[in-house]
């Protein structure tokens, strides 16, 4: 049986999801980042967390190479950062707040929750690699992240 890609992705949607960026600075010292939904906790002892992404992203050659890497879990008012770090071949860091963390890892100075991470492994996953990160630091604001379900931005409600 063969699965249509674009009901495939619809279904995958039906999960809904927080948003992150992720950052790292390539070998030439230019910082990159994207967007990324695909990320989840793996072990709590490792702490240990994974994302993936596309094999023709613009970032994808920096990522392979990265050692060191950040991930942003994006509060609920950054819908204009996730766009941004969406866009392809623009400089996404003159756009946002940002510092330098371990390895040059940019860091940006907004989000619901900051992962500092080394990569730890590598694995095929299709059309994407999925990264596994050690966390070896982090920062957590507490602040009300931003949910994405059907392919729409969406507010996550606790109580």
């Amino acid at each position: 049986m063969t699965l249509d890609a674009r009901a495939f992705r619809d279904a995958m949607g039906c999960f809904a999801t927080g948003v992150t960026v992720v950052t790292a600075r390539d070998e030439d010292g230019t910082n990159v980042g994207c967007t990324a939904n695909s990320f989840s906790s793996v072990s709590l002892d490792p702490p240990l967390v994974l994302w993936s992404i596309a094999k023709n992203a613009n970032s994808y050659n920096a990522f392979m190479k990265a050692k060191h890497f950040a991930i942003h879990i994006l509060h609920s008012g950054q819908e204009d950062v996730s766009r941004l770090f969406a866009t392809k071949d623009i400089d996404k860091f003159n756009e946002v707040g940002w510092s330098e963390g371990a390895g040059g890892t940019p860091l940006l100075d907004e989000y619901s929750v900051r992962l500092e991470c080394t990569t730890e492994h590598l694995y095929e996953g299709g059309d994407h690699i999925i990264i596994v990160g050690r966390v070896h630091d982090m920062d957590n604001p507490d602040a009300e992240p931003l949910g994405f379900y059907q392919g729409k931005y969406a507010t996550i409600v606790t109580q």
